[in-house]
């Protein structure tokens, strides 16, 4: 028979022992969690996680039939939407539906322009500079496809990894370090490591579902979200093969983990970010509760802080509707802004100088910084807030190995690209406005880059 726990502490109120059944119900769901989201294996020459290759699977099932699928997907966007605003049915006037479906006109503007973008793309009608390869194309042929199996699996699954004691067990075991360095909880430790093993998208996902729980205030979830959701192992392996430099992997990463964790620090400390109120999110208040530990040794109140949540952890009916909750936010409400703003953002890019002029102050700190090829590296130093790729395209041209490991480095510290972050984190509610974006993204900038060329001066070249 189990014994009661203390819904606050975890303990066993009769007398400290621990519930077995509540501890399988924290362990079972967490090592699915951990197992699909935190552990990498190779397959062949990649690198993967468990979640990534059910995403990877789904892909080559649906194969060429995911940008119709796409279309179908912001079409229906559009005309839920227009129904629930100019129709006012019964399902849209309360509740989830009516959160999703009855949205500014900004947003509303946004889904309509992101199907007008995905048409044209798939039917090859309009303007050049939308259906080109490199912008509209890409953005449904290539970024629209993954994002769609990639969440699927991404909403249905991270409820293991955040809503069974997993992020108390490590939020309480790193509490105390993550404060004193990051002034952050410590379960924010399990964004840094989801999106370091899987994804900045997921890492930005877990953060949002975080905040809107309770368990991050403003400050905490912006500056999470704005430091923390670097790109997966995966993609960074790709970045050094697509630009030349897979030979030089393991101190391309090592870099931009120490340049990544300094601007982590500096960043949070001033404007934009030091300025965010230490208030939750209205409709829920503070969820987090950080206790002394007692006379309990640190992991012991660890287990327990994780078995408490466990015990409180919702049933299969509850989780299955908040997936499909999920799914549907995700494909109704963020690929329709993703499509929209990194088209926009891509034009920009290929079809117009504006990267090349504001990238000319970029040319004499590179060459302070002794960078070959300061004018052709210039552009390629801020394309990098449109898409995270187009760096890496940018300097595929540029001869200098030293020059295309430094922009490999930057373009993975930047962190904020509007293709898919920052789309991301304008669509959630975590309160981070476009032009907050922008200086993030450069003081991100501004930070690392002389961090990335002193060690690629002194200790890779």
């Amino acid at each position: 028979m189990s014994s009661p726990l203390d819904a606050a502490t975890g303990r066993d109120t009769n007398g400290g022992k621990l519930n077995y059944r509540a501890l399988f119900k924290f362990l079972i769901p967490s090592l699915i969690g951990i197992g699909m989201f935190l552990v990498p294996f190779q397959i062949g020459d990649t690198i993967n996680i468990g979640m990534g290759l059910l995403a990877d699977g789904l892909k080559a099932l649906l194969g060429d039939a995911l940008p119709a699928i796409a279309v179908v997907v912001l079409c229906l966007s559009v005309g839920l939407t227009a129904w629930a605003k100019f129709g006012t049915p019964r399902w849209a006037q309360q509740g989830a539906m009516k959160e999703l479906f009855d949205v500014a006109p900004l947003w509303f503007g946004m889904r309509i322009l992101g199907a007008l973008f995905a048409l044209m793309t798939y039917f090859q009608i309009g303007p050049g500079f939308v259906t080109a390869d490199f912008t509209g194309g890409v953005m449904l042929n290539d970024l629209a496809p993954v994002l769609l199996t990639f969440f699927f699996f991404a909403a249905v699954l991270l409820p293991f990894l955040v809503d069974f004691g997993f992020m108390e067990f490590i939020g309480s075991l790193v509490r105390k370090p993550f404060r004193l360095i990051f002034g952050l909880p410590g379960r924010s430790a399990i964004d840094a490591t989801a999106s370091w093993m899987g994804s900045g998208t997921v890492g930005v996902l877990i953060t949002t579902q975080q905040y809107e729980q309770g368990y991050y205030n403003r400050r905490e979830a912006s500056v999470i979200a704005t430091n923390f959701s670097i790109v997966s192992i995966a993609f960074a392996l790709l970045v050094t093969s697509f630009i030349g430099i897979n030979h030089l992997f393991v101190p391309f990463y090592l870099t931009v983990v120490v340049a990544g964790l300094i601007a982590a620090v500096i960043v949070p400390r001033i404007p934009p970010l030091s300025r965010k109120p230490d208030t939750y999110y209205e409709p829920i208040g503070c969820q987090l509760q950080e206790e002394t530990t007692g006379n309990m040794g640190v992991l012991r109140f660890s287990l327990h802080q994780a078995i408490a949540r466990a015990e409180q952890a919702p049933g299969p009916r509850q989780l299955l509707r908040h997936a499909v909750l999920n799914v549907a936010d995700i494909f109704l409400g963020l690929l329709p802004l993703v499509i929209a703003i990194g088209t926009v953002a891509l034009i920009l890019a290929e079809f117009t100088p504006l990267f090349t002029w504001l990238s000319y102050p970029m040319v004499p700190v590179l060459e302070w910084l002794r960078i070959p090829e300061a004018s052709a590296a210039a552009p390629a130093t801020l394309v990098g807030f449109a898409d995270m790729f187009l760096p890496a395209v940018l300097a595929t041209n540029i001869e200098s190995e030293l020059t295309r490991f430094v922009i490999a480095c930057l373009s993975l510290t930047q962190l904020i690209y509007m293709s898919e972050i920052g789309a991301l984190l304008l669509k959630s509610k975590i309160p981070l406005k476009l032009w907050e974006l922008v200086v993030i993204f450069l003081l991100r900038t501004a930070i690392t880059l002389p961090i990335i060329a002193f060690i690629a001066h002194v200790f890779v070249f």
